[in-house]
Order: structure tokens, then C-alpha cells, then sequence
């Protein structure tokens, strides 16, 4: 809604609050949504921070079904700060090989496109494209959502 700051203050404040009272299901989710609201401001170190809360919840819970997303987002949070494409591209294959494992083909949908986009950026198009359109076509429909628009308008920018 382009009230970033805001969200951000609302969503730092209702994940204390949570925090206080102890809850912790859902919690690596909510602190990925964090982490990307820091992404959008260009706020990577935040990000970052956000996201260590959030793998530390994972590994002490053994709540994994949003690990996907958390990889994926560390990957655009490293590019962001300047950290190395090699360092992102091992965050997105991590998303995509965990999401693979969970069978979760729309967080697999999400770290192949942001995989998809680093190659774009290297020229590597063919690799781009071969893994973006290999995901895309499982889906029967859906096609209207966000991140399956999103999908389609890079494979065709990658030809």
C-alpha cells in the first residue's frame, strides 16, 4: 500500500507483542514478512537480523514449511547489501532444493524466479529460462496471481 515504514513499525510491534506472550508457531513466517518489508525499503542489515531470528526459530522448532522463503529472502537481502551473486545463488538453490523436498511448488515457483533473475543479470538466459519454464508449466492454473503473472512476463523477457 507504500506505507512501508508504517507496516514495518506495525509488524515489529506485533511480533513483540507475540514474542511476549510466547508464540512461536508461525513465528519464521512472520519474521520473513519482516525481513521482506526491510527488503523493499533497502534495509538488508534489518533484513538480515530479522531473518537470523527466524533460521534460529527453524532449527529450534523444527517448524520447516517456511524454510523455502527464508533462503529466498536471504539471497535478495545479500544482493541488496553487496554480498557476493555466489553467496545469493547458494541461498536460492537452497530454497529451490528444500521446496522441492516439501513438494511446496509455489515457494519453488518464487526462488526460481529470483534464481531466474540473477542469471538474467550474468546473461546466462538459456539456464533462466529452462529452469523458470520447467516449474511454470506443473501449474494447471492459477495463472492470474501475482508470482505466476510475474513468472510469465520474465520467461518471456528471457526469450
Amino acid at each position: 500500500m507504500g506505507r512501508t515504514e508504517e507496516g514495518i513499525a506495525s509488524l515489529t510491534q506485533g511480533l513483540a507483542a507475540l514474542a511476549s506472550r510466547g508464540q512461536r508457531i508461525f513465528r519464521p513466517q512472520q519474521l520473513s514478512w519482516l525481513a521482506e518489508a526491510h527488503l523493499i525499503v533497502a534495509e538488508a542489515d534489518d533484513g538480515l537480523r530479522a531473518l537470523t531470528k527466524a533460521f534460529a526459530l527453524v532449527n529450534d522448532t523444527g517448524e520447516r514449511y517456511w524454510e523455502p522463503e527464508l533462503y529466498r529472502i536471504k539471497g535478495e537481502l545479500l544482493l541488496l547489501s553487496g554480498g557476493s551473486e555466489g553467496e545469493a545463488e547458494e541461498c536460492f538453490n537452497q530454497a529451490l532444493e528444500v521446496a522441492r523436498g516439501q513438494g511446496a511448488k509455489s515457494l519453488e515457483l518464487k526462488a526460481a524466479m529470483s534464481l531466474a533473475r540473477l542469471w538474467q543479470k550474468q546473461r546466462k538466459h538459456t539456464e533462466a529460462r529452462e529452469l523458470l519454464a520447467g516449474i511454470y508449466s506443473w501449474f494447471t492454473e492459477g495463472f492470474d496471481t501475482p508470482d505466476l503473472v510475474d513468472a510469465k512476463v520474465l520467461l518471456e523477457e528471457l526469450g
